[in-house]
């Protein structure tokens, strides 16, 4: 869709600290062969710093950079896609309680790695559908760690990291403008992350750490690889060719591209090569640094563009995500002034 009079005040980011993947493979948690094939260096990573932590982190950082009071915010969204520090727990409203403590709603939200641009499509509805509404605060926060997740294994090609990222989203005016949004689901492909398992009573029933990588198989047994990868395609072509059109453009008349944090071999299949994607263009020679944020890449890649001035006013970068579900999204946004933290 087109956005209209959708702005961006402010990003944050936390990442607590980093983790060398040459380290890793030499004390046997990473094989060489998977560090060899992503290109990635290093990922994020907390010692002890929970995931609700560092989305308060950086929605801290978020709300002082927009200048957002407690009174503007009227939206709270929190994307995760794993554990986040507390069992039964409303995360969303410790992250309310710790930054706005006003009375606005705070929501969840479980879209594994589209979860951030899930956030966001839904945060511009409700921003748009009630005049009086002023900004919104997105959050997405993981700390993808033992017993329940190989950082290096569970999902191979894609090592994963931990930090959390936020924006804030306004009717009121800001640095950076939405211009096109859109977002597309396919459940047929919703087993390749559940595979053939019964459903079990208890979080890792039937394996610890989980295994992307054995759900896929049983899936493509059953499916075929070929049909498993021509709907994920066009899943993904499909979301980029409507926001793109919504904002009147080609991909190749985006300054910037802003990718998921996959590994090296795994951007080069779905989207340097179908997309004639520069990487000179993307985020990659930092985000092979940082790793997989889970929901938060592409805000953390905005953040990342904007603040170390990378992108300047009057650029125009395109958002990408997918996410296990599956999902895709993608938006356009506009870079209309330098703030002053850049």
């Amino acid at each position: 869709m087109r956005v209209e009079n959708v702005f961006i005040r402010g990003t944050g980011i936390r990442l607590p600290g980093s983790l060398r993947v040459a380290d890793a493979v030499a004390a046997g948690d990473c094989p060489a062969r998977l560090a060899s094939a992503t290109g990635v260096l290093s990922v994020s990573h907390s010692a002890d710093e929970s995931a609700a932590e560092m989305a308060v982190a950086a929605a801290r950082s978020a709300l002082r950079r927009a200048g957002s009071s407690p009174g503007d915010i009227d939206l709270i969204l929190h994307a995760d896609t794993y554990h986040q520090g507390q069992d039964l727990w409303p995360v969303a409203s410790y992250i309310q309680r710790e930054t706005t403590g006003n009375s606005c709603p705070a929501i969840e939200i479980r879209q594994m790695s589209n979860g951030g641009m899930a956030a966001l499509d839904l945060a511009t509805a409700y921003l748009t559908a009630a005049p009086h509404r002023c900004d919104a605060l997105l959050t997405t926060a993981d700390r993808f760690c033992e017993p329940g997740i190989d950082r290096w294994r569970t999902d191979p090609g894609t090592p994963y990291a931990d930090g959390g990222t936020a924006l804030v989203l306004s009717r009121r005016g800001g640095y950076a403008r939405l211009v096109s949004l859109a977002v597309l689901a396919d459940s047929e492909l919703e087993p390749m992350h559940r595979g053939d398992d019964p459903f079990g009573k208890a979080p890792f029933s039937h394996r610890i750490p989980v295994d992307f990588e054995e759900a896929k198989r049983a899936f493509t047994a059953r499916a075929g690889m070929s049909y498993a990868i021509s709907r994920a395609n066009a899943g993904q072509r499909s979301v980029v060719k409507q926001a793109l059109a919504d904002a009147g453009m080609d991909l190749a008349d985006a300054d910037w591209v802003v990718l998921p944090h996959f590994g090296r071999r795994r951007l080069s299949t779905i989207y340097y090569g179908p997309y004639g994607i520069d990487p000179a263009r993307t985020t990659w020679e930092w985000s092979r640094t940082v790793g997989h944020l889970g929901a938060g890449d592409q805000f953390a890649g905005l953040d990342y563009l904007v603040g170390s001035g990378s992108a300047v006013p009057g650029d125009r970068c395109v958002l990408i995500g997918v996410g296990a579900g599956y999902s895709w999204g993608c938006a356009v946004v506009d870079i209309l002034d330098r703030p002053d933290w850049a």
